[in-house]
């Protein structure tokens, strides 16, 4: 199983959910409950990013060159402005 390490942005929206966001992968954009919740739709959507990319047979961007492995796992510390 391929793992990527990803930076993640973790905001809490005034609506009292979560928004995930990373400068590592371009159009990532993650909102959950909690911050559990957003970090995990966030690596699912990473994860779909790069399927995409593969897809389409674009380059992944570097933090999601090592992923894609059809289960591949996105590894993501969370970083939360205090």
């Amino acid at each position: 199983m391929s793992e990527a390490l990803i930076r993640l942005h973790i905001e809490e929206l005034p609506e009292g959910v979560f928004l995930a966001t990373s400068e590592d992968v371009p159009g990532l954009v993650a909102q959950g409950r909690t911050v559990a919740e957003a970090v995990e739709i966030a690596q699912d959507v990473a994860r779909k990013l790069a399927e995409s990319y593969r897809a389409h047979g674009e380059p992944l961007p570097p933090a999601l060159q090592r992923v894609f492995s059809g289960r591949g796992e996105v590894v993501a510390p969370v970083a939360v402005d205090a």
